[in-house]
């Protein structure tokens, strides 16, 4: 009874794993995690295998967030299988237990070695769940959910594809506070070729014989695709707008001002505050870059908000740490470009910009803003910090995770 008393919540993260399965994490008060159990989803993950750049071993598999969600009820917990594109749905035990409840395909082929499922997005109201794919055309799928959580593949499909990208690669779904918008961040607008030493090659060849940088929203202003949506869970005309820079990669939804977002950018170095307005168009303020001179791009990938959306604090995929800007009004700065030491991986992985990186991907805020979890896959280490109140972070527990496959991180 003692130890149940100071367990303040739970954590969950997919193994992605050739045999996936989910590793339930219990959270104590201060922070420090327990691994509690491993669960099968009964889907298959690309194991080490990155899909998205052909790399034989490398992490973040999918370039994507949101593989993991878990209800707002939290009665029910989701994570998509990218191996074979399928998606997995638990019943979530009182104690944070998961039950298998039902796993079925997303309706996209697996074309070679594996698929690309990866960012969850679910609608109560409607029972359909969002799964966005790294490559289309199809990159946007349904699948409804019953009331006992029990899934069915529907037959749209949505692009972010436009008739001259044809192989762009979205990053992250994430539904509007009201529902009615479905807007979805992407990457590349064609996958990066890798160099021999495995890091990937941002600009590619075009037919006059110059260079374009394959990133999306650079320079073309199309990075970010609203869908509307409709009362059933299916979809209107995406609407392909301005992402206000390089690779808008993760949007993700203030707290107390839902008509307000933050774009984290992995190609334009930093976040940006939006708008999104009652007719699905976005607004970008500046964005507000921090200290690049440990190479470019620094691949800011992920971002978590605080509570009182006071600060944002964002993942550098390049830079093996995290960042932590503020929000005061309108305005957003940079308040540590490095909230925290470098986590160093095996040396074996590098980022865009040639240096050696742990890979850091997926990161989770606890619903009271107290700690952050982040995934340094290369070091196959889960690393919790306790958040000060100037924005820095201190490292609070450690947890050890399969190396360069996990993904997704997501709890309560």
């Amino acid at each position: 009874m003692e130890q149940s008393m100071q367990i303040a919540g739970h954590l969950y993260m997919q193994t992605n794993g050739v045999k996936n399965e989910v590793v339930h994490f219990t959270r104590g008060a201060d922070g420090t995690l327990t691994e509690v159990e491993r669960v099968s989803t009964g889907g298959a993950g690309s194991g080490l295998f990155k899909p998205i750049s052909g790399q034989e071993s490398a992490p973040n598999a999918f370039e994507g967030a949101g593989s993991v969600i878990v209800s707002a009820d939290r009665r029910f917990l989701f994570t998509t299988n990218g191996g074979d594109n399928s998606v997995s749905s638990f019943a979530v035990g009182e104690d944070g237990k998961l039950s298998l409840l039902d796993v079925k395909r997303t309706g996209n082929i697996v074309p070679g070695r594996s698929g690309t499922a990866k960012s969850l997005a679910f609608a109560p109201e409607s029972g359909t769940l969002f799964v966005l794919h790294s490559f289309g055309p199809d990159h946007v799928r349904l699948m409804s959910v019953d009331a006992e959580g029990r899934l069915g593949a529907r037959p749209e499909g949505y692009t972010v594809n436009t008739p001259d990208k044809s192989l762009r690669v979205s990053t992250m779904a994430v539904l509007s506070p009201d529902g009615k918008f479905l807007v979805v961040g992407t990457t590349f607008d064609q996958p990066a070729e890798a160099n021999p030493d495995g890091s990937p090659i941002l600009w590619a060849d075009q037919p006059d014989g110059s260079k374009k940088s394959v990133a999306s929203n650079a320079p073309d202003p199309d990075g970010i695709v609203v869908f509307p949506v409709q009362s059933d869970g299916s979809l209107g005309e995406g609407m392909f707008q301005d992402g206000g820079g390089g690779s808008p990669f993760y949007p993700a939804f203030l707290h107390h001002r839902p008509d307000h977002l933050v774009i984290g950018y992995a190609v334009a170095d930093g976040i940006a505050l939006a708008t999104l307005n009652e007719r699905g168009e976005i607004g970008t303020g500046p964005v507000v870059k921090i200290d690049t001179s440990a190479g470019l791009p620094s691949e800011l990938c992920w971002l978590a908000v605080s509570p009182d959306d006071k600060w944002v604090f964002a993942t550098n995929f390049g830079y093996s740490n995290i960042s932590s800007f503020r929000i005061d009004g309108d305005v957003v700065s940079v308040v540590h470009d490095s909230a925290c030491p470098k986590v160093p991986g095996d040396g074996t992985f590098r980022a865009l910009n040639g240096t050696v990186s742990s890979g850091p991907s997926d990161n989770w805020l606890s619903p009271d803003g107290t700690h952050l979890y982040q995934i340094y896959a290369n070091a196959s280490v889960l690393v919790g910090y306790a958040v000060q109140a100037d924005g820095s972070l201190s490292e609070v527990t450690r947890a050890e995770i399969p190396y360069n496959s996990p993904q997704g991180l997501a709890g309560f």
